[in-house]
């Protein structure tokens, strides 16, 4: 009765099963049938983030594209086969790396426990603990016991991932489709203090903006100048910068000093001033520990969106293929 209490709260609140949190995710999920699962897959991590400080970005930015399509189910992981384009290929997520090192690290717990630990726990772990190196202390809790999906489709990431071009009322409402609120909008841009932004996701913000050849008013002039020394036109898809100028390889609160500067790369970053409910949560970020504490547990609410637990969905042997 509980159970079905759960769901049909689910369905009243979400719209959909997919969206409900929590699942049957636990600590130590592993405890009994692959005991050093989580110790194993932070060596692995560390040992790769240690060699390329760029990981910790890659995996957050893959770990949030995984949850926004089909939940936490390692879908983004999944290779495209004759019949199916997958997830992958979709165009945001052309720019998606690190997909060798995370089946790298899988290869390390197969060692050890084959068929036990899920890809998307994989990803989900890996995603903190690159984070998380450099603090040598882990960031946010992960709860386990997701299980890996067997379906993945590039046109459902079309759909779902939120686009840098958005406005705050789009970035709602695709937060909302996952059973975010603003808070958890404001709080996961966050993610953009480390990383970096390829020129053809903001440029028209520098050349084009509304389609005469203008440039964004919201945007800082200084900083729209020095974007204009690395991305000389419209159609550079190559070039990128640091998402957090100055502070790009460091996990920090910086982020939000720089929006509140007018410096957010991306419209969708612009986009957190343009609402007061939203700047008042940009305000409050700017305190550090605030940040770090809000981040925390805004990414276990997004680690624990539609998972697959249970029976349903399947343990693959390697992240790329379904069994």
């Amino acid at each position: 009765m509980r159970n079905q209490a759960l769901i049909l709260l689910c369905i009243v609140v979400f719209g959909v099963i997919g969206t409900c949190h929590g699942g049957s995710l636990r600590k130590k999920y592993y405890k009994k049938t692959c005991p050093n699962a989580e110790e194993i897959i932070k060596k692995a991590t560390e040992k790769h983030v240690a060699n390329d400080p760029t990981l910790p970005a890659r995996f957050l930015r893959m770990h949030f594209h995984d949850c926004f399509v089909r939940g936490c189910d390692g879908s983004v992981l999944l290779n495209s086969t004759t019949n199916n384009s997958a997830e992958k290929d979709a165009i945001p997520n052309l720019t998606l790396a690190g997909f060798d090192v995370i089946d790298d690290i899988k290869a390390e717990v197969e060692k050890k426990c084959p068929n036990v630990v899920s890809c998307a726990d994989v990803l989900a772990l890996a995603a903190r603990d690159a984070v998380s190196f450099k603090f040598q202390r882990p960031l946010w809790e992960v709860l386990t016991g997701r299980r890996d999906g067997r379906v993945s489709r590039v046109s459902e990431a079309l759909a779902n991932l939120p686009s840098p071009f958005s406005n705050f009322t789009t970035l709602v409402r695709n937060f909302a489709n996952q059973g975010l609120n603003v808070h958890d909008l404001v709080v996961l841009s966050g993610g953009h203090t480390i990383g970096v932004g390829h020129c053809n996701a903001f440029s028209n913000r520098l050349y084009n903006f509304t389609g005469r050849g203008d440039q964004d008013p919201s945007l800082n002039p200084t900083y729209a100048a020095f974007l204009k020394t690395q991305c000389r036109n419209l159609t550079d898809n190559t070039t990128f910068v640091p998402m957090d100028p100055g502070s790009g390889f460091t996990f920090d609160n910086n982020y939000y000093v720089t929006v509140k500067q007018n410096k957010g790369l991306f419209q969708s970053d612009a986009a957190l001033l343009t609402n007061k409910g939203s700047r008042n949560i940009v305000n409050e970020l700017v305190d550090p520990k605030k940040f770090l504490t809000e981040f925390a547990q805004s990414m276990k609410r997004m680690g624990a969106i539609g998972v697959l637990t249970g029976n349903d969905g399947e343990i693959r042997k390697k992240c790329f293929v379904v069994n």
